[in-house]
C-alpha cells in the first residue's frame, strides 16, 4: 500500500479595485502567493465557512461576495510534490471586496503585475509583438503536421489576429500557452525541479528549455507566483471577466454611492479593455442597473457628477443583468 495521502487546502483570490487598478491580495515578497489555508473536517462545517474563517484570522478582513472557482489537483501543480509524500489539492475561491478594504497582512498588488499581456486599456501591449507572439510562433514551429497546425490555431484563438478578436475572458488559455512554450518563469522553475522521468509528465512541450535566452524572455513576462498560483489567478480573472457580462458583480467593488464614471473605470480595470462612454452609461441607466440618489460628487474639478446606487431589484427582474464587454479587434 502507498503511504502517500491527500492534503486539502483552500486558496483565495481576493480582489479589490483601488485607484482604478485591479488588485489582488498576495502574501510574501520574494515569490508572492495567494492566501492559502488548510481545510479541517473536524473544525469546519463547509469549505466556504473554512475560507471565511481563516481569511478573517489571517488578514482581519470579513469577506462579502465569495464564489467557488475550480479544484486544482494536478499531480505536478507544486514542486513540493517532490518533497513530501502527499498530493496537494486546493479549492480556489474568488472573493470581491470594496476599495477601502484593508488587510492586516499581505500586499495589494495589481494583477497586471503578474499578467501584463492582459491590460489593453491603452492599446495592445508592445510585449505581445516583441516577445509573446514571436516566442509562441517559434514554439509552434517546433512541431510537425497536425500538432503544428493546432498550436498555431490555439495562438490565434487566444491572442487574436487580423481575423479573430481579442477575447478578454480567455485568460487561462493564454497563460497555459505561455507555460507550455516556456515563456513564464514557472515553466523554468518546474522544469529544473523535476527528474528527467518526471519532466515528461509536466505540460511543458517547449523543446529548448535549456536555452538561456528563453529564460530571460520568460522573466520579462510578469512576476512569477508561488506554486501554481499564477494559473489560479488567471482562472479567476477569466471567470470574473465572464461574470461581468451577465451578473452585476462590479457593484461589489464600488462604494454604495458612485458616479457612472467610477463604474466605467472599474469595469475597464477588470476587463483590461476600454469602453465607449455613452454606450456604457446608456446600458447602466436604460438597463435599470442604477438609480440616481439625488446627491452629487463635488470632489473633482468642473461640473458636479450625479451619484447613483445599484438597483438590487434588477436581480429579480431579469436573469442576466450584467454590464457587458465589448469585442476588441486587435
Amino acid at each position: 500500500m502507498s503511504d502517500s495521502h491527500v492534503l486539502l487546502g483552500l486558496t483565495s483570490v481576493i480582489v479589490a479595485v483601488k485607484d482604478f487598478e485591479p488588485r489582488v491580495l498576495v502574501i510574501g515578497t520574494k515569490t508572492p502567493g495567494l492566501p492559502f489555508g488548510a481545510f479541517s473536517p473536524e473544525s469546519h462545517r463547509t469549505l466556504e465557512l473554512a475560507l471565511r474563517s481563516w481569511v478573517d484570522e489571517q488578514t482581519g478582513m470579513t469577506l462579502g461576495y465569495v464564489e467557488q472557482l475550480y479544484t486544482f489537483g494536478n499531480r505536478h501543480r507544486s514542486v513540493r510534490d517532490n518533497e513530501i509524500p502527499s498530493r496537494i489539492i486546493t479549492v480556489g475561491y474568488l472573493a470581491l471586496v470594496e476599495q477601502n478594504s484593508q488587510a492586516r497582512d499581505g500586499e495589494w498588488a495589481s494583477w497586471y503585475r503578474f499578467l501584463p499581456w492582459e491590460d489593453h486599456r491603452q492599446g495592445r501591449p508592445a510585449l505581445l509583438e516583441t516577445i509573446i507572439i514571436p516566442g509562441l510562433q517559434d514554439w509552434a514551429s517546433q512541431a510537425q503536421g497536425a500538432v503544428r497546425d493546432e498550436r498555431f490555431e490555439r495562438i490565434a484563438l487566444a491572442f487574436g489576429n487580423d481575423q479573430i478578436v481579442w477575447d478578454p475572458e480567455r485568460v487561462i488559455w493564454r497563460y497555459e500557452l505561455l507555460y507550455e512554450a516556456g515563456l513564464v518563469e514557472e515553466s523554468h522553475r518546474d522544469w529544473q525541479a523535476y527528474s528527467a522521468s518526471e519532466k515528461e509528465k509536466i505540460p511543458i512541450t517547449q523543446n529548448n528549455m535549456q536555452d538561456p535566452i528563453l529564460a530571460i524572455l520568460a522573466c520579462k513576462l510578469g512576476s512569477s507566483m508561488d506554486q501554481d498560483h499564477r494559473r489560479i489567478l488567471a482562472s479567476s480573472v477569466g471567470r470574473l471577466r465572464g461574470k461581468l457580462k451577465y451578473r452585476p458583480v462590479v457593484f461589489e467593488l464600488v462604494p454604495p454611492e458612485f458616479t457612472l464614471f467610477h463604474v466605467q473605470k472599474v469595469v475597464e480595470a477588470l476587463s483590461g479593455v476600454p469602453l465607449h462612454k455613452q454606450n456604457f452609461r446608456r446600458l447602466l441607466i436604460q438597463g435599470g442597473l442604477v438609480k440616481e440618489t439625488g446627491h452629487t460628487d463635488n470632489s473633482l474639478k468642473g461640473r458636479p457628477a450625479a451619484l447613483f446606487r445599484f438597483r438590487r431589484s434588477v436581480l429579480v427582474e431579469r436573469p442576466a443583468p450584467g454590464v457587458g464587454l465589448p469585442s476588441v479587434k486587435m
